[in-house]
C-alpha cells in the first residue's frame, strides 16, 4: 500500500488543520490506517488510528477531544481533523498502515508515508 499525506501548514493556537492521506494499492478491509507525528527533536508518537469505515478508533490522550480520524467509504482517504491545536502540537504528521487498529495504537507500523508539517505558532 502506498500512502501519500498532505493539508499540513501554519495556522495559529486555537485554529484547526485537516490532514488527508490519500491510499492506493492493496488495502483489505483488514487494513488499520493511523497518523502518527515527531516533534523537533523527539520520537515519532502515535497520534490516531482506526480501521476503514471508523471502526475501532484510538486516539492519543493528548489529542482526544481535539482531533478525530474518519476514512471515506471507497478506502482510499485517511482524514485527520485537528481542532483547538496548541503549540506542542506542532510537528511533522505521517500516516501510517497496520495489520489492525490496536497493533498501530502500540507502534507496530506496516507502512508509512511520507510526512506532512504542522506549525502552530503561539
Amino acid at each position: 500500500v502506498q500512502l501519500q499525506a498532505s493539508g499540513g501548514g501554519l495556522v495559529q493556537t486555537g485554529g484547526s488543520l485537516r490532514l488527508s492521506c490519500r491510499v492506493s494499492g492493496r488495502a483489505n478491509s483488514g487494513t488499520a490506517m493511523g497518523w502518527f507525528r515527531q516533534a523537533p527533536g523527539k520520537e515519532r508518537e502515535f497520534v490516531a488510528s482506526s480501521y476503514w469505515y471508523g471502526l475501532s478508533a484510538y486516539l492519543a490522550d493528548s489529542v482526544k477531544g481535539r482531533f478525530r480520524i474518519s476514512t471515506d467509504n471507497a478506502k482510499t482517504t485517511v482524514i485527520l481533523e485537528m481542532n483547538s491545536l496548541k503549540p506542542e502540537d506542532t510537528a511533522i504528521y505521517f500516516c501510517a498502515a497496520g495489520r489492525s487498529s490496536v497493533a498501530l495504537s502500540k507502534g507496530l507500523v506496516d507502512s508509512w508515508g511520507q510526512g506532512t508539517l504542522v506549525t502552530v505558532s503561539s
